[in-house]
């Protein structure tokens, strides 16, 4: 898998990415849109902009146990690696996200509109210019240069893999 490239410390290592991961699967469906990801979690209420993440961000799955979500920046870099994956591959294996071995072993394709991918794009480069001023920053310190790093490199695939 292509992901594999990003998915780690970084993109797909946190908390977040663990809920992420933990919501689709409760979507329980192969092909999930990025708008109906970005609602469910509340990302819609950032209006792009993903420097301070908005209160109560997250969701309760279908077993009624509530998924937070604490930087929705975090967020947005693992869907970004995600669509770059659905792009490449055409679907990506929630259990290759997952390092858990009860994780299940299904596919999903997440899709987005061409000004969806666009946003994405635009967020990803605002977070490259200027990483400090991002709400992570506060927990992950200077290790967010690096971090600005891969998420370039993402980007520039991204760009690269255009509708």
């Amino acid at each position: 898998m292509y992901i594999t490239k990003y998915w780690g410390d970084f993109i797909g290592g946190s908390d977040d990415s663990l809920s992420l991961v933990e919501f689709l699967d409760d979507l329980n469906k192969e092909e999930i849109t990025l708008k109906e990801i970005f609602t469910g979690i509340g990302l819609d209420r950032q209006n792009m902009d993903f420097r301070q993440t908005v209160e109560n961000l997250g969701v309760i799955n279908s077993t009624g146990l509530e998924m937070d979500f604490y930087y929705a920046i975090d967020v947005v870099t693992d869907l970004a690696a995600i669509l770059l994956e659905c792009k490449i591959s055409g679907h990506v294996n929630l259990r290759e996200l997952d390092d858990n071995e009860d994780a299940k072993n299904r596919c999903i394709r997440v899709v987005a509109t061409e000004e969806e991918y666009t946003g994405i794009k635009a967020a990803l480069e605002d977070f490259v210019k200027d990483p400090k001023s991002y709400d992570l920053y506060e927990m992950i310190g200077d290790d967010i240069i690096e971090m600005a790093e891969i998420v370039k490199k993402l980007r520039k695939d991204l760009l690269q893999y255009e509708l």
